[in-house]
This record gives structure tokens, sequence and C-alpha cells, in this order.
């Protein structure tokens, strides 16, 4: 007797728990993203499930009870959870706890900036750093006699904001046993002085890791503090998943934060490529995991960036004719080949950085290949950035079924000194609207910690195209542009089918999971321009409301 009364007594604590969880959304506008974009007035949620999709005096009528949470969302907007489709989401975490020199515009802010960090951290390795010398008054690359006068007892490394290359001063040089007669490695650069042979400090691409096995690896603690840190970042910008680019530390602290219930944000990892036979020796294939964090997909590199001059072109730049980017070492030596074709074969995802024109062609070329040799399956090949497209090339994309996968708030970045590097092929630079018409599949994300983790901020860049210099107000190759609508579902569904999760998420349905955003104004309806001033007003992770803006 006394066995039965406490199951029942557990089934009604059970029951009224479940009760207690229910929320009912209501007096909004709810743009739901379904394959009708409907357009409803409320939702109500259980569980971290949507039960309800629907009017508001309905919600009202069915769903509202003494255990039921009502929240009024006054005539805002209601969009799916935002999901951006490409992170580097434990160093956006340390970036944001580091040194912030992306906001230096000149040389002596920089300088400035550099220097107090140094006073504080004597001794200490100085990373991140995001600078952009582009800002700058003089847009030349910088240079360690820049920094060594305040910085002789503290190594220093810090990464141009693409992460495609970083300045170290003469402390690091010397610890990575760097000198003029250190011969770049296939796919970087040691960039040495003209007339005297040595370094200047900066490397690119594949000779930034001579300085990184130096540097000493975050510890968990550590590591824990980083993606907490990103995890209110993203709380506060309505993101409630990411396509994050996974090394194995990052993925222990992700799963120590879900085992502690701590995760407000869903992971799709993508896992260096060179570490792939650890998957299918596990028989991982792509879309493994829980709902907070899935694996399965591969992240390689086949070229490097456009702001470093290491993007892969067909042609010589225009600013250096000297180059035409680097090939990444993986590439030059056949390993992508070989690796892609194998994880393929074994149902792994490929997501593949390209940039530059060529780099673009021979990733196509690479695809095509592997549905040649091997057997079909739902394989989802994905392309990052794909911001140098040849107009032939786009339609390789859709006969594929490869996704863009693109980061918007790079072309109007890139767009107030993208002609100086390859004069009139920014014709074809971040083709958005030309991948649309051509049936690709778009999505969209911010490369953060390369760019803000905001995708209001991206759909602002992808309507309206105005780069952040004011200069192009009616668009930076304005035919370019795409609609507000358009933009959403490429931050939300798109996503979702980006990872294969289209359908547990990515729109305003019953029965998906309830990841939600509520936002200041509609940007549905107000002038594009406005739209980069959108605040997000209450995010919504698995029901529960992560973060509300007083």
């Amino acid at each position: 007797m006394k066995k039965i009364l406490l199951s029942l007594i557990f089934i009604l604590l059970g029951t009224m728990l479940s009760q207690a969880q229910k929320t009912c959304f209501y007096n909004g506008k709810v743009y739901t993203v379904d394959t009708k974009n409907s357009v409803a007035e409320a939702v109500v949620v259980e569980n971290g499930k949507i039960l309800f999709v629907g009017s508001t005096p309905e919600a009202r009528a069915v769903w509202s009870d003494s255990r039921t949470k009502m929240v009024d969302l006054q005539g805002k907007l209601m969009l799916p959870g935002l999901i951006d489709n490409h992170t580097h989401f434990a160093d956006g975490g340390m970036y944001l706890l580091g040194v912030d020199l992306r906001g230096a515009k000149t040389i002596a802010e920089f300088k400035g900036i550099l220097k107090k960090y140094v006073d504080n951290h004597r001794g200490e390795w100085i990373t991140s750093g995001n600078w952009d010398h582009e800002s700058w008054e003089v847009k030349e690359l910088p240079t360690k006699e820049m920094i060594d006068d305040f910085s002789q007892d503290t190594p220093i490394f810090v990464d141009r904001f693409d992460g495609h290359m970083g300045l170290a001063n003469s402390k690091a040089l010397a610890l990575a046993g760097i000198t003029k007669d250190t011969p770049s490695p296939d796919g970087g650069e040691i960039v040495k002085d003209p007339k005297t042979g040595e370094p200047t400090g900066v490397l690119k691409d594949a000779a930034m890791p001579l300085i990184y096995k130096i540097i000493p690896a975050a510890n968990a603690v550590q590591k824990i503090k980083f993606v907490e840190r990103a995890l209110q970042e993203a709380r506060e910008n309505g993101i409630t998943s990411v396509h994050d680019i996974t090394f194995q530390p990052d993925l222990i602290a992700y799963q120590d934060l879900e085992k502690a219930g701590k995760l407000t944000c869903r992971f799709y990892t993508r896992l260096p490529i060179s570490t792939y036979q650890n998957l299918v020796n596990t028989g991982i294939q792509a879309g493994f995991g829980s709902d907070k964090i899935k694996l399965g997909s591969l992240k390689a590199y086949a070229d490097g960036s456009l702001g470093s001059s290491t993007a892969l072109m067909f042609k010589p730049y225009t600013q250096n004719p000297n180059t035409k980017g680097l090939a990444s070492d993986i590439i030059i030596n056949g390993s992508l080949t070989k690796w892609a074709v194998d994880a393929d074969k074994n149902h792994l995802q490929l997501s593949i950085h390209a940039i530059g024109d060529s780099a673009n062609y021979l990733m196509l070329k690479l695809f095509e290949k592997i549905t040649q040799e091997n057997p079909k399956w739902d394989r989802r090949f994905r392309i990052e950035h794909a911001q140098h497209v040849r107009f032939e090339d786009i339609q390789a994309f859709a006969k594929l079924g490869v996704i863009a996968s693109v980061q918007p708030y790079h072309c109007i970045d890139d767009g107030v000194w993208a002609a100086k590097r390859i004069g009139d092929r920014v014709n074809y630079t971040h083709p958005y609207k030309s991948f649309l018409e051509a049936g690709v599949k778009l999505c969209m994300g911010s490369d953060w910690s390369v760019a803000p983790l905001n995708a209001i901020l991206g759909i602002y860049a992808a309507v309206t195209r105005q780069t952040v210099d004011g200069a192009n107000p009616m668009g930076w190759i304005p035919k370019q542009k795409i609609s507000v609508q358009e933009a959403i579902k490429a931050y939300t569904i798109n996503n979702a089918y980006a990872a294969f999760e289209e359908n547990v998420k990515g729109s305003i349905e019953v029965g998906k999971l309830a990841d939600m955003v509520v936002l200041s104004e509609d940007i549905l309806t107000i002038q594009p321009e406005k739209i980069k001033n959108v605040q997000v007003l209450m995010t919504i992770f698995d029901g529960k409301i992560v973060f509300e803006r007083k």
C-alpha cells in the first residue's frame, strides 16, 4: 500500500511539474516560417516543445489555466529561435574576455589598447585581439616593431579579425624559433621584410601554427568560462542554435555544461576533417547526438581569406599581382581528397571553407568526384563562406545540392576594400540573389568572432548590403540584395536543414522544439535600413525564457 501511495504521489508531482512548465505567449505577431509562411498570434509550449500555434482567443480559451504562465507579447514580432550557421563559439567567449583590438581605428589606438592590456598581464601570453588594419589611417600590415617596445618580456600573438593571419612580437618569434632562415610552410606565409629578409611578425594561415603550438592551451576551467561567456552573448542576441567549428576541448566543455543543465544554446558541431577516422571508428554518422549537441559533420579549409590576400583566386590579386592566394596544405598534399571521399562514404557531412573563386571551383569538382564514386545518400554538402563564386559555377551548387553557407556581415565589411584586392571580380562577390534564383539552398551566420554574433545585423546586411563605411547607401552590388523574408528563412529553417534538423526546429510549428525570439520592432515592415538597430527583447530556449531585456 505504501508503495502504491508513493507511486501516486510521484505521478501527481510529475503531472504538476509538467503543467507548471507550460507557457502561453499571446498577443503577438508570430511569423512561423512554416511552409506557408503563416502568421499567428499565440504559441503555447510545454516541456521544451510547441503544443499550439494559433490565435490569441483560442490560446486563452483552451490553454490558459492557473498553472500556465501567461506572457503578453504586446504586439511584438516573434520568430523561430535564430540559428547561426558558422561560429567559433568557445573562441568567441575567449575574445570577449580578452583584449579587444577591433575598435582601434588608428595605429596609435591599436598600440594603446594593446599596451594597456600588456601592462596588466605582464609575462602572460597575449592572444586573440581581432585587429583590422583596413580600419586604420595607414592601411598597411602591422609589424613587430610597433609593439616590441612595451612587450620585451611578454609574448604576443594577436589575430587579424578574419583569423587568417596574426601579428607576433619579437619575444613570441624567438620562443617559436622563427628567424629570417625559417621557410614558409605549404599553405602559409611568414611575411618577411623585402630588404632585410627578417620576419615582420605577420604570419598567414598555415604559418600561424608555428606560434600556436607553443602557446599553453586553456585548461578545462578556463574553457568552461569561455563557453559560459559565449552562451551569455548568444542569449542576448536571440541565438538558440549554432553550427560550430569545434575542437575536442570545446566539445568536452559543451558536454559538461549539458550534463549540468547549463546549456542555453544547441550545438551542431563540425570537427576537423583530420580527425574523421575517430568518428568512423565509433560508427558516428551525420546527425548523431542529443537535441542539444550533435556530431557527424567535418570542417576543412580550401584556402585563406580575402583580407589576408590568401583566398585562392584564378587570377593574381589586383593589389598584389605576385599572388593568387594560398591553397591549404591539405589540398597541396592531397589529404583533403583522400579524407573527403572516405568520410562521405561513411556518411559524414563535408563542410569546407572556400572563399576565392578558384577554391570554390576546386571544392565543387571534389564534390562532383565524390558523387560519382560513392553511393548516393542525403549528404548535404556545404561550402562555408562561398564568397567569390563565378556565375557559371553557381549552377554546379544547384546540380550537386551544395548548400551555400554564407555570412552576410562579411559582405558589408569586406565591401569597403574588396575592390582594391580583386578589382571587377567583386561583381560576383557574395552572390546571394543569384544563389536563390538558381535554386541553391542558402543558409546564413556570422563566423563569430570574426563578425558579431548578431543575426539581426546579418539580416540587415543581406537585405541592404550597405557597407560599414556608409559609402554604399543603395547597397554594394545591389542586384544581389535579398528580401527580409528570404534572410529570415536563411537564419532559421534553412540553417536547420543544413544540419539535418528541419523536422525538429527552424520554424514555429506544433511538435517542434520551443526555441523562439521576440524583437523590439517588426523587421518585416520597418524600413530595411532600420533593421540594424532592432534589439532582442526575449529569448526562449527549450520553452524557457533565458533572456529578457529590461
